[in-house]
């Protein structure tokens, strides 16, 4: 029996299935559909769907294995920074009986005039060094005027000569929430800030009360922290640049990788059969449009878990691209798609920008609008569900 195929189509034949072979994908296009059907009954199994990654196999180097050399590892501490600590304290516990006052009180003169008596009366035990007495008048103050800044930064003063950094914070914050430009407030959370070793947060609240109100203690409290607070603010902004340069440089690597890997493509592309174009039976312009695919940016959005599992899908069942169309990071990769197709001069039949209807290698259909009852049909069932 002689065989019914000419040598011309024998060698197409050929052709073909190498390029089945190195490129199994192909074999999910609608158009080969009789094939794959032909391959199953004998037996075989079509592999998977892959990530949409439907040219070539693409080669990109691994990472090498060798230890690299390890880098100067600067310390983020800082501890490290030769910070003069001298005058820390350890923190205090906030007391949980800090009585605030009633925030939602409605003062009343005689309620403002009581508070001022008590405010006067403890300002007195404060000179007098009766710092717990004082503290407890400004508290009763407090409970008649909770509306006082004046009163929450005093007391704050008191818990500060107690050296109890913590609560002077904690009044002196609340004073700065009634009125934010009390001086004082600024003034003694920054020293309870410097206590604490929290240097560029004092430094940060001495520069605002001395620009409110200055005074001499206040401006000599702030040269005390501007050594230190100005050493962490020098090594945050080297930790940025490091940080950008790290980035920067690792972007560039990817780049390198991308085109690396784009030009061992394009060498294997040279050498891929074009299957006679679209005019010789074969598969149409199939070589130019694995090309496209390669483009390097194309290239880096498949590498997104998002972008891959959507095509994917859609690869699977072009209908289920009405899934995607209100995702604009996958209509945007479609839209690029559809842009090239159509620049390119290829028609790819029911592509954005190809010819006819149906679906694009792969199996894309045209992004619905949202005017497209099908669409609303499907949103509706996602709504459903």
């Amino acid at each position: 029996m002689s065989c019914p195929i000419s040598k011309e189509a024998l060698v197409q034949l050929k052709q073909f299935i190498d390029i089945c072979k190195s490129t199994p994908a192909i074999l999910h296009l609608p158009e080969l559909r009789f094939f794959r059907e032909f391959i199953e009954s004998l037996g075989g199994k079509i592999p998977d769907p892959p990530r949409m990654s439907t040219g070539p196999k693409v080669e990109v180097p691994e990472e090498s294995t060798a230890k690299p050399a390890e880098e100067p590892v600067e310390s983020d501490t800082e501890s490290e920074l030769e910070l003069d600590m001298t005058g820390c304290v350890e923190p205090d516990k906030l007391d949980e009986n800090q009585r605030m006052g009633d925030s939602e009180k409605e003062v009343t003169d005689e309620d403002r005039d009581k508070a001022d008596e008590k405010r006067i009366e403890a300002m007195q035990q404060l000179s007098e060094g009766n710092i717990e007495k004082a503290i407890d008048l400004f508290t009763e103050a407090i409970e008649l005027n909770p509306q006082s800044a004046l009163l929450f930064a005093k007391r704050g003063q008191a818990y500060l000569r107690l050296t109890k950094p913590n609560a002077c914070i904690r009044d002196c914050t609340r004073a700065l929430e009634i009125n934010c430009d009390s001086a004082a407030a600024y003034k003694f959370r920054g020293r309870s800030y410097r206590l604490l070793g929290e240097w560029e947060l004092a430094a940060k609240d001495l520069r605002q009360a001395c620009t409110i109100d200055f005074d001499e203690q206040t401006d000599e409290w702030l040269k005390e922290v501007t050594p230190n607070a100005k050493k962490i603010e020098e090594h945050l902004l080297k930790k940025e640049r490091r940080k950008k340069e790290k980035e920067e440089k690792e972007k560039l690597e990817r780049l390198r990788k991308a085109r690396e890997a784009h030009a061992k493509a394009a060498e294997k592309q040279d050498e891929m059969p074009d299957f006679g174009g679209a005019g010789a039976g074969g598969l149409p312009g199939m070589g130019d449009f694995y090309k496209l695919l390669q483009d390097p940016e194309i290239m880096m959005a498949f590498q997104d878990p998002e972008v891959a599992a959507a095509f994917q899908d859609i690869s699977t069942n072009p209908s289920n691209l009405v899934k995607y169309t209100s995702n604009p990071k996958i209509m945007a990769l479609i839209t690029k798609l559809s842009g090239k197709f159509s620049g390119s001069g290829m028609n790819f039949p029911g592509f954005p920008g190809g010819a006819g209807a149906g679906g694009f290698p792969g199996g894309f259909p045209k992004p619905p609008s949202a005017d497209d009852p099908s669409a609303r049909a499907h949103n509706d069932d996602d709504n459903l569900d």
